[in-house]
């Protein structure tokens, strides 16, 4: 196989002429800053109205953590503050005749943090994407779930396609309780020298496992539900039977693989209190309303685990939810719903999340992922603990337990994952805006890109 070495056109390539571009950027965002602050001080005969705005934001934030951390009465009254409260201030805006001086600054505001963030991923290191050249496998062997994803396996025919190009395709009988892992082994022995699943991220992670174990190549067809893992590895979601040009015209990536507690994952592994909610098995069929009923008891009663976290040298005391990725997610936003800029980083990505009163959520609500009640890492090796015999763990979105200590880690380049040459690529994800390095680049001084930027570029 020959290796290739191609940099996507939205990366950046460190160049000085990237640099310049970014410090006018810079200097953009801050000019957009100002005419915000302007447009506040247009206003300045009732300038505190304006401070309304950010109040109505905090007042839904504290409304949503009611709704959801109690019960009777009390959700009843948080929801409706949750909705009052920005209503309240579009009223208020528009009663006092003051709206045109909001939209001016919101909108001046939103034009400085594209430009900030525009400046600052023009100084990231390019990582550029490594493929390799790769012949079409002789006997690929796809697993595949029919139910997966509300059918999407019929819908668009991927049996039949599969076939057509060559492939032998196992249907999972979900009746009889199948062991992908098994079939999988059983088609390496009869001599795959490709397998692939199109399905769920669990079901992906444990045939996966199976690939690796061998050094087989690996083929993701994007029929589950939500498909992060072909997300983030830049395939078409809206179009699975697009996957299978993988084995026809494909290229291979070398991606990394989590492990937790023996077992792969491509994605996520959860502990707290999503992991004790998918437990219950009214979830799949109503996921609000068994969230709804057990939250309370997560987040100021005493049914969750209380948990430790040892992340490398850093340690997490009794977070409510904690999520561990195989490499990072770009923000640590938990209203972002963002993806990994790169699955080759050779680390895990580590957010925690504890928030013990109302106060705290109208803080998340106004500072995001800075929020103090949100802790975002990255490490080798996640170790959870806890004073129970078994843990509530959620991998790749399948409910487990789990006999603590839990060992996270990640095997870098453990997987060959072969995606077809032309696919729509992984989104662009914005990074986090540091305003003190926005104002030293505006003011010309030489900025290395950061520590977090390094890590988490893009793929």
């Amino acid at each position: 196989m020959n290796a290739t070495r191609t940099t996507s056109e939205s990366e950046p390539d460190g160049s000085d002429r990237h640099e310049g571009s970014a410090r006018a950027l810079a200097r953009l965002a801050l000019l957009c800053v100002a005419g915000a602050v302007a447009a506040v001080v247009a206003g300045a005969g009732q300038w505190l109205i304006l401070l309304v705005g950010l109040a109505g934001l905090a007042l839904a934030g504290a409304g949503v953590w009611w709704a959801l951390a109690h019960r009777g009465v009390a959700r009843l009254l948080g929801a409706l503050l949750a909705l009052a409260a920005p209503l309240g201030v579009l009223v208020l805006y528009a009663v006092s005749g003051l709206w045109v001086v909001a939209v001016a600054a919101l909108g001046s505001w939103v034009a400085a943090l594209a430009c900030a963030r525009s400046a600052l991923r023009r100084l990231r290191t390019p990582h550029g994407t490594r493929s390799r050249s790769a012949r079409p496998p002789r006997r690929p062997v796809l697993i595949m779930n029919p139910r997966s994803g509300g059918g999407k396996v019929g819908q668009h025919g991927l049996v039949e396609r599969a076939e057509a190009l060559g492939a032998r395709v196992i249907l999972l009988d979900l009746d009889a309780d199948p062991d992908p892992v098994a079939l999988a082994r059983r088609a390496v022995a009869e001599g795959a020298d490709l397998l692939g699943v199109a399905g769920g991220d669990g079901t992906q992670a444990l045939v996966a496992g199976v690939a690796a174990e061998h050094g087989l190549p690996f083929v993701v067809l994007a029929a589950g539900t939500r498909n992060h893992f072909a997300m983030d590895l830049g395939l078409d979601r809206e179009d699975p039977a697009s996957g299978l040009y993988a084995l026809s015209d494909g290229v291979e990536l070398s991606v990394d693989l989590g492990d937790v507690a023996g077992r792969p994952f491509v994605n996520t592994v959860s502990f707290g209190a999503y992991a004790e909610i998918v437990q219950s098995p009214d979830y799949r069929d109503a996921k609000a309303a068994t969230a709804l009923d057990q939250l309370p008891d997560l987040l100021v009663g005493d049914a969750g685990t209380a948990l430790e976290v040892q992340a490398d040298d850093a340690r997490v005391h009794a977070p409510q939810t904690l999520l561990v990725s195989n490499n990072p997610y770009g923000r640590a936003d938990p209203l972002g719903g963002g993806r990994r800029p790169r699955l080759d980083g050779g680390t895990l990505g580590v957010i925690a999340i504890r928030v013990d009163s109302a106060a705290q959520a109208a803080e998340l609500a106004l500072r995001g992922e800075r929020a103090s009640s949100i802790t975002a890492l990255t490490s080798r090796r996640v170790v959870v603990e806890a004073d129970e015999e078994l843990i509530p763990v959620a991998v790749d979105g399948e409910a487990l337990t789990l006999r603590p200590p839990v060992v996270c880690t990640v095997r870098p380049g453990a997987l060959r994952v072969r995606v077809p040459r032309h696919r729509p690529g992984a989104a662009y994800v914005a990074p986090s805006v540091d305003w003190r390095r926005v104002v030293r680049l505006a003011l010309g001084h030489t900025l290395l890109p950061s520590r977090k930027n390094q890590e988490q570029s893009d793929a």
